[in-house]
């Protein structure tokens, strides 16, 4: 084929162009580029699933929360010095139950909402298991919202029906033995109520 002195030529005028635009449209282009890049991380969460993720446990040792498939999931972030505390109790008497059947609390605690949870994850755990003999497993210490959140959280926050930032301690997601979230608790639900949604999920 030979070349097209014209086209050549055409096509250098228009890169000119966008060349001008961008200079001058500079503020413009950042928030274009901006958007799209946040749009790319919405669609990667999005495509994402709760297997994906890893975690570390209350000795730092990554955990794969693949290893609990086929488990209906409690996910739940929790403090040591809030009103909600003593839910402890009362979701523990919860796995005791249900443990059998394949039921899984994941405790997060979390310092964001009024530093309810101070000490470090080892201190913590102590409190935990002293104060309400928690058998479920316990994770490190993480953030649920804003720049440090942990992908996890990024994840169940952007699942269709359930969007939003965690607002308090206790906020809870129950999630089916496929993976997907079902429902979201805030804080001041009660226990019960989440043991009759696990009972009608899986009869």
């Amino acid at each position: 084929m030979e070349d097209n002195p014209k086209m050549y030529k055409k096509l250098a005028h228009v890169s000119q162009k966008m060349s001008k635009f961008a200079s001058k449209n500079r503020t413009d282009m950042k928030r274009i580029i901006f958007s799209l890049l946040a749009m790319v991380c919405v669609l990667t969460v999005s495509a994402q699933g709760i297997y994906d993720f890893k975690v570390k446990d209350d000795g730092g040792k990554e955990v794969s929360l693949a290893d609990y498939k086929g488990k209906v999931l409690l996910v739940v972030n929790t403090a040591t010095r809030c009103g909600f505390t003593p839910q402890y109790k009362d979701l523990e008497a919860l796995y005791e139950k249900y443990r059998n059947e394949g039921l899984e609390i994941l405790d997060f605690p979390c310092n964001q909402f009024g530093q309810q949870a101070p000490g470090s994850i080892q201190e913590i755990h102590q409190f935990s298991t002293a104060n309400f003999a928690i058998q479920f497993p316990q994770f490190d210490k993480i953030e649920v919202n804003g720049e440090n959140e942990h992908p996890l959280y990024a994840w169940l926050k952007a699942q269709k029906g359930f969007e939003g930032d965690i607002r308090w301690n206790f906020t809870k997601f129950l999630i089916s033995r496929d993976g997907q979230v079902l429902k979201r608790y805030e804080s001041a639900v009660k226990i019960a109520d989440i043991e009759t949604d696990l009972t009608n999920y899986h009869k």
